[in-house]
This record gives C-alpha cells, sequence and structure tokens, in this order.
C-alpha cells in the first residue's frame, strides 16, 4: 500500500539533517561566541580598573612622602625658632645689664655734681682751694666729656639692639604665619588622604560586586545553554520515538517523522473520494501513527497540530491542483473523524487539513518525480511557537 523511499530520497533526507545540524551548530557557534566576548570584555574591565588603583596607590605614596616632607621642614623651623627665642632672651639680659650700668653712671656723675657745688662754695673761701677745686673740676669736666662719650656709645649699641631685637620679633611672625600655613597644608593633605582611602574602598567594593555578578552571568549562561538544547531537541526525540514504537510496520519520513501515503491508492485518478478498500488500511495506518504520539504523555504535552496535507503532481494549472489537493485532504480528516480512536482521544481538536497543490513536489536529480509527488501526508506540529520563544527569551537575557 505504501511507496518506499529510493536512495534519491535518503540523499536528500541526509542533505537536510545536515542543514538542520549546522544550523544548530551555527546557534550554538553564536552563543559560545557571545559568551567569549562577554567574558573578554570584562576581563578587559577589570584590568582597567587594576591599572587605575595602580595610579592611585602610587598618587597616594607621592602625596605620603611629601607630607612627610613637610613635617621634617616643620620640625627644622620648630627648632629654628627654639634658637631665636632663646637668642632674644641672651639680648634681653644683655640690654638689662647696659642700663644698669648707664644707671651706676649717672648716680656717679650726681655725686660729682654734688663734690663740685661743694667745692665752689669752699672757693669762696680759699683760693689755694678754688684753684684746686677749678683743676679738680676739669678733671671732672674731661671726665664727664669721656662718660658722654661712653654714654652715646651705649646709647648707639642699645638702639642698634633694639632695631636687631625688631627684626627679630617681624622674622617670628614671619615663621608664625609659615607655621599656620603649614599647618593648614598639612590637615589639607590628610583630608585629601582619607578622600582617596574612601574612594579606593568604594572601587574595591564596586571589583568585588562585579566579580559576583560575573560568576552569575556565566553560571545563568549554563543553565539557559542546557535549555535551549532541551528545547530544540523535543521535535528529534518525537521522530525517534514513532521510529522505536514503529518500526518497519509504517515508512514515516526520517526527517519530519511525517506519514506518507500514496494517492493512487487512496483516489482515483482526478477524484477526491476515497476508496472503500484504502478505508481499512488507512484507519490502520492512522490509529498506529498517531497512537504513539497521543499515548505517550511525555508527547502529548507538546502536541500542537494533527495536519493532513494534500500534495499533487505539476500537470495542470495551480488552482486546479489546489483544489483537488484540498479536497482529496478534507476527505481524508472527515473520515478520520469519524473513527472511535479519535473521538476516545479527543483528537479532533488537534487535526486541520491543508492542500499544497504541487508546491513541494518531489525531486529526484533536479526532474520531479510525478508519482511520488502524488500523496497525502500526516504530520505533526509541536508547540514550536512557545519553544522559540523561550529561546529568543533566553538569547536576548542580559
Amino acid at each position: 500500500m505504501f511507496r518506499k523511499e529510493n536512495s534519491s530520497e535518503d540523499s536528500n533526507f541526509w542533505i537536510s539533517y545536515a542543514d538542520l545540524m549546522a544550523g544548530l551548530l551555527f546557534v550554538f557557534i553564536l552563543l559560545i561566541g557571545a559568551i567569549i566576548s562577554k567574558s573578554i570584555i570584562l576581563k578587559s574591565d577589570l584590568r582597567d580598573k587594576e591599572s587605575r588603583l595602580t595610579s592611585i596607590s602610587k598618587a597616594l605614596e607621592q602625596k605620603k612622602k611629601r607630607l612627610d616632607e613637610a613635617r621634617d621642614t616643620l620640625a627644622k623651623n620648630k627648632a629654628l625658632l627654639g634658637e631665636k627665642d632663646s637668642y632674644l632672651s641672651q639680648s634681653k639680659e644683655l640690654l638689662a645689664l647696659k642700663d644698669s650700668k648707664i644707671s651706676e653712671d649717672e648716680r656717679k656723675l650726681k655725686m660729682k655734681d654734688d663734690a663740685v657745688s661743694k667745692n665752689e662754695r669752699l672757693l669762696k673761701l680759699k683760693i689755694d682751694e678754688i684753684e684746686k677745686l677749678n683743676k679738680m673740676l676739669l678733671d671732672s669736666k674731661n671726665r664727664e666729656a669721656k662718660l658722654s662719650k661712653k654714654i652715646v656709645i651705649v646709647q648707639t649699641v642699645f638702639d642698634k639692639t633694639k632695631e636687631e631685637l625688631n627684626k627679630k620679633k617681624k622674622t617670628l611672625q614671619d615663621y608664625k604665619g609659615k607655621v599656620i600655613v603649614l599647618s593648614n597644608k598639612l590637615t589639607n593633605a590628610k583630608n585629601v588622604v582619607k578622600i582617596k582611602d574612601e574612594k579606593l574602598l568604594a572601587v574595591l567594593n564596586a571589583m568585588d560586586e562585579k566579580k559576583t555578578k560575573y560568576d552569575e552571568l556565566i553560571e545563568n549562561l549554563q543553565s539557559q545553554k542546557a535549555k535551549i538544547k532541551s528545547l530544540t531537541g523535543i521535535k528529534l526525540k518525537v521522530v525517534a520515538a514513532l521510529k522505536e514504537a514503529l518500526g518497519n510496520k509504517i515508512n514515516i519520513d526520517k526527517k519530519t517523522g511525517s506519514l506518507k501515503l500514496a494517492s493512487n491508492i487512496l483516489f482515483e485518478v482526478g477524484q477526491a473520494s476515497l476508496k472503500d478498500e484504502a478505508k481499512v488500511e488507512l484507519k490502520k495506518a492512522f490509529e498506529q501513527y498517531i497512537g504513539t504520539l497521543v499515548t505517550n504523555n511525555e508527547i502529548r504535552s507538546h502536541l500542537d497540530k494533527i495536519i493532513i496535507e494534500g500534495h499533487t503532481d505539476s500537470d495542470g494549472s495551480y488552482i486546479y491542483n489546489l483544489n483537488l489537493s484540498q479536497k482529496r485532504a478534507l476527505a481524508v480528516m472527515e473520515y478520520l473523524l469519524t473513527l472511535d480512536f479519535t473521538k476516545k482521544h479527543n483528537i479532533r481538536p488537534l487535526m486541520t487539513a491543508s492542500g499544497r497543490a504541487y508546491l513541494d513536489a518531489i525531486k529526484v536529480n533536479g526532474k520531479e518525480d510525478k508519482e511520488a509527488s502524488r500523496r497525502i501526508e500526516i504530520k505533526f506540529r509541536l508547540k514550536n511557537e512557545d519553544a522559540m520563544h523561550e529561546i529568543e527569551k533566553v538569547l536576548d537575557a542580559k
């Protein structure tokens, strides 16, 4: 009743099968390429972060070095300031001694003035004494002149000392200002170091977070890859289950798993009414083929449609052949819907019929095989829309 596939059909099947495998391989290569690209980008990002951290560390070391230098300078300035204070104390002591000496000289001068007054009074009494007194007065005046010179010299020294003291006070004020400036710079440097430390800690935390996200991404990609393999392998599992269950009892397409029935066995030439003698064999083949699909719970859950397709050769117009193929497909479907098997397994909601005319004609070596092209195909369609939607979501997932 059924026409066996010749060697050319096997060749076409293997070519189609190779195309399918190449397509699947291309999808996996794209996925692996995406994973590798993402990994390279993340590694490059990590290297950039490490480079920036190294630069920050060097900058911090330089800041620390300048801070140490500033501290050394400050210590030196403090030591110099101590020396200046010591010198200033010594100058003050020297000035106090000079003031004491001047007071002593003034006291002596006063005493001599008193003596001169006394001598003047005595001069009136004694000429000799007057002469003596004049001589003594002259000597006293000479001593006074010398003393005046000494006083001028002391005053000059005092003025110079005072001037130097003022200069040192000014220098001391300048040093105090510099110390305040250095202290402010030191405080600012400490604040900058603190901010840099906080930023460095934030960068390290961000790197740890990115590493965790990268590990999660790899784990998700592995699970999604397994999910894609599971979704794209359903069709192959169903075809394998059909081959195992039916064996050589029914000839099914090795690629699609469809059941092919020759039109000349089911219909007269140009007719769309089933032959009575063909109905028994059609019933038997349908129940064996569809029974394998609907009684397997794992397959039934993925089953979307059972399609009855009519096919013709290219003789005649397209509209004529389309009408004939549709009528033949509908006739087969109407008969199958009357079967108790169909009602028992509630197959009616799954069944649909369509005509393809000669759009899917079978060719051998590029030439149409008209006898093989005239056929009825019973095929199944899985819920591939859902599966493909899942695959798209997996591929688009970030």
